[in-house]
């Protein structure tokens, strides 16, 4: 159970009359740190309790935020300073209930045991659906190291659900292919699977390769052309070196992820988009926004759930299977017939420091 409130008095009251009816509480003193430990720790909490005035991210996002993930924690919203409009407005959103501070001891913890029973039944749901999609494989990725085995739990778990996703790892970690299995595992897998470099588009260019542009926008714009938001209508939109990105291009990107809608670049009307975002950085984002580099907004935004992929200097004993997934690449493309290398080759020749990984480990 986690615990949202910039007063620590109310944190207090509420860590020890929970914790009393033996519950589990952890506390967070505001907004953001409720964020961090929602993606960091998906899954984990089955409520959470959060003040709805905070400065900073306020309640309201959190709730935005708990509603998004796949494990979708019940939330329960307090305030001092409540009205008609924002009850109506968290309810909209997905909050479980709405109390009026100051409250009973009796009171919150009636709310929170019938919030634990819905969450129950709703996981229950949840895993039904599941085994009637029948998702057992994830395509093209190897790995039977515990690292990556968590990685694959974690796509299955999060791929039919509509959120944002984060996937974070070094250079040549298989970013790519993990984006590609959320989609093809997706509500989504019929429609189109759009990748854009972030890093390989000058930034003078980079709005209107997401957002498109009309005839006439700039010089040499000789026809309207369809941006990749557009073109990605229906499936998955697949920002990688998302953390390359411009400020100004940024403050856009938010607002879309808000809106979901694009205005292309010179033109008057908006265009509603329809397409999960994907996004992925081998940068330290949160460094990132600390230096100023990174909108926290828009952080905040893509890192709904967070994907962390394990070099493979961290797991060697998947070396093994990728060896034999390329010698059967080779032979499928070169026309040969080679059968591998030896256990003891495969893993002992690799050196521990190697940076690249799976991707560029091809060669």
């Amino acid at each position: 159970m986690l615990i949202v409130d910039d007063e620590v008095g109310m944190r207090e009251f509420l860590a020890v009359c929970l914790g009393r009816a033996g519950h589990e509480v952890t506390a967070a003193k505001s907004g953001a740190d409720a964020l961090r430990l929602l993606s960091e720790e998906e899954g984990r909490y089955d409520v959470v309790i959060t003040d709805l005035t905070m400065p900073g991210v306020p309640g309201m996002e959190v709730l935005r935020h708990a509603c998004a993930l796949p494990s979708a924690p019940q939330v329960i919203m307090v305030t001092a300073y409540a009205t008609t409009d924002t009850a109506v407005e968290a309810m909209k959103i997905g909050a479980y209930d709405y109390l009026i501070k100051p409250f009973k001891v009796d009171e919150i913890q009636v709310v929170v045991q019938r919030a634990l029973e819905r969450r129950a039944l709703s996981t229950e749901n949840r895993r039904l659906r599941d085994e009637l999609k029948g998702v057992h494989t994830l395509d093209r990725m190897v790995g039977r190291s515990e690292a990556m085995q968590k990685v694959f739990e974690l796509v299955r778990r999060v791929a039919a659900t509509r959120t944002n996703i984060l996937i974070r790892g070094e250079s040549g970690t298989g970013k790519e292919l993990v984006a590609r299995a959320l989609h093809k595992l997706s509500e989504r897998a019929e429609g189109p699977f759009v990748p854009v470099n972030c890093g390989a588009i000058p930034e003078q260019l980079m709005e209107s390769e997401l957002f498109g542009h009309v005839k006439g926008a700039f010089t040499g714009a000789a026809a309207g052309r369809r941006g990749m938001f557009e073109v990605a209508q229906g499936g998955t939109l697949f920002l990688d070196e998302i953390g390359e990105i411009d400020p100004a291009t940024q403050v856009k990107l938010l607002r879309v992820l808000q809106e979901r809608a694009i205005r292309p670049v010179g033109g008057n009307e908006e265009v509603e988009v329809d397409c999960r975002v994907v996004a992925a950085t081998n940068r330290d984002l949160e460094a990132a926004v600390e230096a100023g580099e990174f909108r926290q907004d828009l952080y905040f935004r893509l890192d709904v759930v967070r994907i962390v992929l394990p070099p493979l200097r961290h797991r060697s004993e998947d070396i093994p299977l990728l060896v034999e997934r390329f010698f059967d690449r080779f032979n499928r493309e070169m026309k040969r017939n080679l059968e591998g290398v030896s256990p003891e080759p495969s893993t002992g020749c690799w050196p521990t420091t190697t940076p690249g990984t799976s991707a560029s480990s091809r060669t």
